[in-house]
C-alpha cells in the first residue's frame, strides 16, 4: 500500500509562462488494484463493516465500474465476501472488469436498468437483504459517510496549503472530503465528469450533512466550492478525438497517464482554465489522480470506431 501517495510536480512551458504551480496528487499508485480514490471510500466501510461482525459487502455499479473492481479485490484481501449489484443485463463472455471481480470472489448479481434505479429505495434493499442475508452495504461508489471519511485524510497527506484543490466527480464523494478539510479561502474545484453536472451540488451537500448535521456548516463548507459542468465531451463514458489527443500529449510529456471516464476530462479543463487566464499567477494547485485506469479497457469499440489508439 503506498500511502501517502506521492506528489508529483508538473513542468512545463504554459506553467512557467502562466506562473501556475501543479503539483498531482497521484493516487493511482496507491495499489495496483484497490487504486485511487477508491480504496480511500472502501477502506473505512470495510473497517466498518469488521466492527459490526459483517462477513459480506453489498455494493452497486455498472459493467466497467471501477468501484466494483476494486471493492471484489480489497473484500478478498479483507477476508470479506463480496456481493456486485451489476447494472444492466448479463452479457457472456463476461467483460475484463466483471471477469477480474468475479475471479476476486465477487458474486455478481445482475438487475434491469428499471430496477438498478431502486438502489437507494429501502424496500429494494430490504428485498436483497431477505434474498443475501445480513451485508454491509456501500453504495454506488462508495458515497456514504464513511467513504467520505476516507477522502478527508487526502488533505492531512500535503505538507503545504495550495489555492486550489481540484478533483474529478461522479457522485461528489471525494469532492466532499476535500471540501470539508479545505482551509480559510481554499477553494476546491471540481470537474464533472456527467453531461448536467450541475447535480453535484445538491449531491455533495447531501454527503456533508452527513457529517455537519446542520444547515448552516453545511453551507460554509460549500462556499469553498467551485463546479465546472462544461468539460464532459458528451457525458460519461463519452470520448473524442479532441480528448484522446489530450490524453496521449499529456502522457508523453508528464508520463502519466489518465482514465478516459473522470481524469482525463478534470486535467483538459484544468489547463484550459489555466490556459485562459483563470488562475492568477502565483497560484498553487494540487489535482488528485484518482485512478481508475483498468476502465480504460472498456473503450476498445469507441476507439476503434473513431481510428483512436491510447499511445500507453
Amino acid at each position: 500500500m503506498n500511502i501517502p501517495s506521492p506528489l508529483q510536480k508538473l513542468e512545463s512551458d504554459l506553467l512557467t509562462e502562466k506562473q501556475i504551480d501543479l503539483w498531482v496528487k497521484r493516487d493511482d499508485l496507491i495499489h495496483p488494484a484497490i487504486s485511487g480514490n477508491k480504496w480511500r471510500k472502501l477502506k473505512w466501510n470495510i473497517e466498518k463493516a469488521k466492527d459490526n461482525k459483517k462477513t459480506t459487502l453489498l455494493t452497486f455499479g455498472g459493467a466497467f465500474s471501477n468501484h466494483i473492481a476494486a471493492a471484489a479485490h480489497a473484500c478478498q484481501e479483507n477476508g470479506l465476501k463480496s456481493i456486485g449489484i451489476i447494472r444492466g443485463e448479463k452479457v457472456e463472455p463476461l467483460n475484463s472488469t466483471l471477469r477480474k471481480a468475479e475471479e476476486n470472489g465477487m458474486q455478481l448479481h445482475f438487475v434491469s436498468r428499471k430496477d438498478y434505479k431502486l438502489k437507494k429505495n429501502d424496500d429494494f434493499i430490504l428485498g436483497l437483504r431477505n434474498q443475501f442475508g445480513n451485508f454491509h452495504a456501500v453504495p454506488e461508489g462508495g458515497a456514504n459517510y464513511y467513504g467520505v471519511m476516507g477522502c478527508m485524510e487526502i488533505t492531512k497527506e500535503l505538507d503545504f496549503e495550495p489555492d486550489y484543490l481540484v478533483t474529478s466527480a461522479g457522485t461528489g464523494t471525494t469532492a466532499s472530503g476535500l471540501l470539508m478539510t479545505a482551509k480559510q479561502e481554499q477553494k476546491v474545484m471540481v470537474f464533472s465528469g456527467l453531461k448536467d453536472g450541475g447535480f453535484l451540488e445538491k449531491d455533495i451537500k447531501h454527503l456533508i450533512n452527513y457529517t455537519t448535521y446542520n444547515e448552516d456548516d453545511t453551507a460554509e463548507v460549500l462556499r469553498h466550492l467551485v463546479l465546472k459542468t462544461d468539460y464532459h465531451f458528451g457525458g460519461f463514458a463519452k470520448i473524442t478525438p479532441e480528448l484522446i489527443q489530450f490524453v496521449n500529449v499529456f502522457h508523453q510529456q508528464f508520463q502519466i497517464p489518465l482514465d478516459l471516464i473522470y481524469t482525463s476530462k478534470l486535467f483538459y479543463g484544468l489547463f484550459d482554465g489555466i490556459r485562459k487566464n483563470h488562475f492568477p499567477p502565483k497560484t498553487k494547485i494540487v489535482a488528485l489522480h484518482t485512478g481508475g485506469l483498468q476502465g480504460n479497457l472498456g473503450f476498445d469499440k469507441q476507439l476503434k470506431k473513431l481510428g483512436l489508439t491510447l499511445n500507453y
